[in-house]
């Protein structure tokens, strides 16, 4: 009896062993598959290039004209970690009377190219001026991994300041699209200064864990969720940040300013419920939600470009009317 026991307490410890080592395995598989894929950054600007005209036809030469009159400008700075971080810049059509300023924050793998739409939105339609940053490891900044907004939100602050200080506005709306949604949303539950007046989050995720293991289970069904936990132990121990941490539903609880919510109900990668979640999560001051018909992921604008542009107007036009 107490072989078949030693055997058996052998067996379970080995078993046990094994399962952590193929735990810690498969932890760090998902780590580099979701934060370092790969071409990504300017290996990935031709793509991207594409992407936009896509969303709106004529994008990159409107970009590329601009560009090219010295009128849309590049810079960088210094950014969390000591990465270097790039934006572009770009003043309102009639700078004279500029209504405020925008930054807008793009999405997972994508970089400031992708969005010119939201550029052109707010540029052409509402005379804003406007910045738009490439997050770290995408476009023209460094980074050793996709931060999923998290981590983000220090790089963005840090733009809120030099938006503020290229066009010195007193009116700044930070409006991001899908991960540059969860971005917007991270960003507004932090100290920010009193030029910030409001945001706009279109199809954001309320938290990095409940959207990776959203997407575990539709890319990979035969992988139980718990290896979410051993990937955000790696996440933790290589860069400093868990999956559990991220949350925009986290920082919406401590979002006082005024926010409009965007999201397709026809997206099924970061799920439509996410857009009750993250507006019932926002419990204090002034909020707006837009349900866009039949729109899949990040494509709102595309579907509804009109529609977009009014709720967006209107909402920017209340909260100025709010404070008066």
């Amino acid at each position: 009896m107490k072989t078949i026991l030693h055997f058996f307490s052998k067996t379970g410890i080995l078993a046990l062993v094994v399962l952590a080592l193929s735990s810690c395995a498969a932890g760090r598989f998902m780590t580099k598959y979701a934060l370092t894929p790969s071409p990504h950054g300017i290996a990935d600007i031709e793509r991207t290039r594409h992407k936009a005209d896509s969303l709106m036809p004529g994008s990159t030469a409107w970009y590329d004209r601009l560009k090219k009159d010295g009128v849309l400008k590049d810079t960088t700075i210094t950014g969390h970690r000591n990465f270097k971080v790039h934006a572009c810049y770009v003043p309102a059509a009639d700078p004279a009377h500029a209504q405020g300023t925008a930054l807008v924050v793009h999405g997972y793998g994508d970089n400031h190219l992708v969005f010119l739409y939201l550029v052109r939105m707010y540029r052409d339609d509402f005379n804003y001026n406007v910045l738009f940053p490439d997050l770290q490891y995408h476009g023209y900044s460094e980074g050793d991994h996709i931060q999923m907004g998290w981590n983000d939100r220090l790089d963005v602050e840090k733009w809120i300041d030099v938006a503020h200080n290229i066009f010195h506005d007193d009116f700044m709306v930070l409006h991001g699209v899908s991960m540059g949604g969860a971005t917007v949303m991270m960003t507004s539950g932090d100290p920010l200064p009193d030029y910030v007046r409001c945001f706009v989050e279109d199809c954001g995720y309320s938290s990095v864990r409940d959207q990776f293991a959203f997407n575990l289970k539709q890319t990979f069904p035969f992988i139980p969720r718990d290896v979410l936990n051993s990937a955000s132990i790696v996440t933790k121990n290589r860069y400093g940040w868990t999956f559990k941490e991220a949350s925009s539903v986290k920082q919406l609880a401590k979002c006082q300013r005024p926010m409009l919510f965007i999201h397709g109900d026809a997206d099924d990668f970061v799920s439509f419920s996410n857009l009750q979640k993250n507006y019932d999560a926002k419990v204090n001051g002034y909020k707006e939600m837009w349900v866009a018909e039949g729109a899949v992921h990040a494509n709102a604008y595309a579907k509804h470009p009109e529609e977009y542009k009014q709720h967006v107007r209107d909402f920017l036009a209340h909260v100025k009317s709010m404070e008066q």
